[in-house]
């Protein structure tokens, strides 16, 4: 991101902060920075999700360093959820430079947890759009709890423990570990290899037959 837009980003932050109070957590990701580990320069209220300036990426971040020039669209009002249960209401919006691409993320969390309770009287400003997730979107406090995150996420998507796992099933977790950015963290690949039971040749030999297999249709994307 360029001086002149982290300057402003920050200021709206902290303007916004203070327009809605401690509730709301307001996060700016720099999409270029030079370790995609340490993505937050500037939070606000960061007691909401336990976050700080130099903290990783979240699943949104993961996914728009992985984009590799693809469209990226702003996501509005839906749902998160923080390791403490907290319930936010989030909206991640891309910040462009002049020729369109994505160098960064403006992020709200607004902590609903007490509002969802008296749902039914303020439904108006909790309520979440009607394509967003159901169910809450987990926001991580570190690279290493994002990355066993998406490791269970993808055993989830086999739906077969790994000790049962076929060789095509573990293709199909390491091709969604690949295709939600999961092998952007550093030291990520020999933490699913121990994690799969397999060796770093396999790994790769398992990759490359994933980018040449189709993408499973029922793979979701997290923030």
């Amino acid at each position: 991101m360029q001086a002149e837009q982290l300057d402003f980003y920050t200021r709206l932050a902290h303007a916004l902060a203070l327009q809605f109070g401690r509730g709301c957590e307001v996060v700016v990701h720099d999409l270029e920075a030079a370790d995609p580990g340490h993505s937050i320069v500037a939070i606000e209220n960061g007691h909401v999700t336990g976050r700080k300036v130099g903290d990783g990426p979240s699943h949104v971040v993961l996914e728009a360093l992985h984009a590799d020039g693809a469209p990226l669209a702003d996501r509005l009002a839906y749902l998160t959820k923080t390791s403490d249960g907290k319930i936010l209401k989030s909206s991640t919006v891309f910040i462009r430079d002049c020729e369109g691409r994505a160098v960064g993320i403006f992020a709200l969390n607004f902590d609903i947890t007490m509002l969802r309770a008296v749902q039914s009287t303020i439904a108006g400003i909790v309520g979440t759009e009607p394509s967003a997730p159901r169910d809450p979107e987990p926001i991580v406090r570190s690279v290493a709890d994002l990355l066993d995150d998406l490791i269970e996420q993808s055993v989830e998507l086999v739906g077969t423990p790994v000790a049962l796992m076929t060789k095509d099933e573990k293709v199909r977790a390491i091709r969604y570990l690949n295709d939600t950015g999961a092998f952007l963290i550093t030291k990520s690949g020999p933490k699913v290899c121990k994690y799969f039971g397999i060796s770093k040749y396999t790994l790769y030999s398992y990759l490359d037959e994933a980018k040449n297999s189709p993408a499973d249709t029922d793979a979701s994307a997290t923030s």
